[in-house]
């Protein structure tokens, strides 16, 4: 190592050792600086620098001491022009695929529960029309395997089997009394003289029912004719069923 003389600081005055002193302490850093030689490659050059030592110590794998710088001392990058854009842009981006996304399940939602629904309504159609197609062969077979008089009593002992299969309530008795006061057992029979028949719509038949309650109550599997006696009756007890609990409580006109 080559040898260095000092300047002799005997005849420098007292204001200006300051100055001296800086600047031995600087020439002193720089000697040292320039004393101890980098590393060289195989054919002679530097393979570090001050560049990467620089590098090192920001990306925390250099120091004076050989340790990782804490992330806390950094200095954030502020945002500025087209960088601040760009981030705006993507957070505003970011915020329309989050809504997009809600949307789209809430909407899978809604459709789910409508498909539910229909479904269920579906079931309940299919559930309805098995039971009506039961009580239709119900009433078929009654028919048929039952022989019945045709006269007052085997019109109200067939009405009678029809109505068990659809489940509506009537005895004979509430039956019977109900169609002597109201025709005297007539099939036949009609009223043209009371309100029902000035408005248009006279009672007809075994128990005098009008034509819209004979469309509104008719059993399917019983004639669609009003003067038929048993399907007079059916229609008559269902509408009895419904508005009074059962022929059996009616005692005057209904």
């Amino acid at each position: 190592m080559p040898s260095y003389r000092l300047p002799s600081l005997r005849r420098i005055p007292v204001a200006q050792k300051v100055t001296a002193g800086s600047l031995l302490t600087a020439g002193v850093a720089a000697l040292a600086f320039t004393a101890v030689p980098a590393p060289a490659s195989a054919d002679g050059r530097e393979v570090r620098s001050l560049a990467a030592d620089t590098a090192a110590w920001d990306t925390g794998t250099g120091g004076a001491a050989g340790q990782q710088q804490d992330p806390g001392s950094r200095w954030e990058i502020p945002l500025h022009g087209d960088a601040e854009q760009e981030h705006g842009m993507l957070v505003a981006r970011k915020a329309a695929e989050f809504e997009a996304a809600a949307e789209k399940k809430h909407e899978a939602e809604a459709q789910a529960e409508a498909e539910q629904r229909a479904a269920e309504q579906r079931a309940a159609e299919q559930q309805e029309a098995g039971r009506s197609g039961e009580r239709t062969q119900v009433v078929q077979a009654a028919t048929t395997t039952a022989a019945y008089a045709d006269n007052l009593d085997g019109w109200i002992n067939e009405a009678l089997d029809i109505m068990a299969a659809n489940g509506i309530p009537g005895s004979y008795d509430g039956l019977h009394r109900n169609i002597m006061r109201e025709s005297s057992g007539n099939p036949n029979a009609i009223n043209n003289w009371d309100i029902n028949a000035i408005n248009g719509t006279p009672s007809i038949g075994l128990l005098q029912v009008i034509q819209p309650t004979f469309d509104a109550y008719h059993v399917p599997g019983t004639p669609y004719d009003i003067y038929d006696p048993v399907a007079n009756i059916v229609a008559a007890a269902n509408y009895a069923w419904d508005r009074y609990g059962s022929i059996d409580n009616v005692f005057g006109a209904y």
